[in-house]
């Protein structure tokens, strides 16, 4: 048996890039792939122009709306869409920021979107909760009791973005959504037995009255690449998480989904794979309801929408 003395060097290997030659930023797990600057952008950017295409006819568009926040992933998702849709002379970009009144987290956020938007030349508009529903998010989280803030905030939210986009006849909304977050959502029905949910997760093919259909353009890029890719490109975002975070139920699948993609790289494409294969299936066998408008002016299955019912929840705890 060879063996080797103390004396002895061994000879490792510098890895690098797949597609050429130079030196790796980072090691792209779930495939095996050493990838450089400028193959990692290039990786990242080919996904979300092959998503674009799949979730939206862009021919029969003429205003894309853009969620941003400030944070990482909508200003790659807006940053990547200005790319991609730049040769469109015929289409326009607009950012839409949710103003939810969180006075230790959300001035922050709200000034890096400003910046960006500069940055690429976009439109910003801004829509806060105090003018729609009379109240800030900090305001309403001092009353809650049997739900967690974050279940408010994420109603009101789609309330504001919703209205917004539609007052500004955008064609569809885009949002910042990763494969993270997306493996979550899909965990979190399936193990609730929310499978009438699950069948109207994004991205919206379906149009439906009132409702501006949202699309994933981050759909299989991690949460990781995503963050790598507004460093290198120098995005302004804020890293900055919201306080009320850490109540939320999203989180226990987060760590789950986490440990699984540890040990096992490629877990979180293999939910979404195996979600797109039922996905059809779960469509056909659960209709869109039919919508209504609320007295707020949004649509609704029932007599009040969701925002409305949760607002009246916030009254009664006053």
């Amino acid at each position: 048996m060879k063996r080797f003395s103390a004396m002895q060097p061994l000879w490792i290997p510098v890895p690098t890039c797949l597609k050429c030659d130079r030196e790796p930023i980072t090691l792209i797990r779930y495939n095996g792939a050493h990838l450089c600057e400028e193959h990692f952008q290039e990786f990242v950017e080919r996904r979300v122009r092959k998503e674009v295409r799949k979730q939206v006819d862009l021919d029969g568009m003429s205003r894309l709306g853009v969620a941003l926040s400030g944070g990482k992933d909508s200003s790659v998702a807006l940053a990547i869409l200005v790319d991609v849709l730049s040769n469109r002379k015929d289409l326009q970009i607009l950012a839409i920021t949710v103003d939810e009144g969180i006075a230790c987290y959300r001035p922050k956020t709200m000034e890096m979107a400003r910046e960006l938007c500069q940055l690429l030349g976009i439109e910003h508009h801004i829509i806060r909760l105090q003018d729609e529903v009379g109240k800030t998010m900090d305001q309403i989280a001092q009353r809650t009791k049997a739900r967690t803030a974050c279940t408010y905030c994420g109603v009101l939210r789609r309330k504001c973005m919703n209205k917004l986009a539609r007052d500004l006849s955008a064609d569809a909304l885009a949002t910042g959504l990763n494969l993270d977050d997306t493996a979550q959502s899909i965990l979190m029905n399936f193990t609730r037995g929310d499978v009438e949910k699950l069948a109207r997760l994004g991205p919206h093919g379906r149009l439906q009255p009132g409702l501006i259909p949202r699309i994933q353009p981050l759909r299989l890029i991690p949460e990781k690449e995503s963050y790598l890719y507004a460093i290198l490109r120098e995005l302004p975002f804020s890293a900055d998480e919201c306080p009320y975070a850490d109540a939320a139920l999203r989180n226990e699948y987060r760590r789950i989904i986490d440990e699984l993609e540890s040990k096992h790289p490629g877990t979180r494409h293999s939910i979404l794979n195996s979600y797109d294969a039922i996905r059809p299936l779960l469509q056909q066998n659960f209709q869109p309801a039919s919508l209504r408008q609320c007295q707020c002016g949004e649509p609704t299955s029932g007599e009040r929408c969701m925002s409305c019912e949760l607002l009246e929840e916030v009254r009664m705890m006053e």
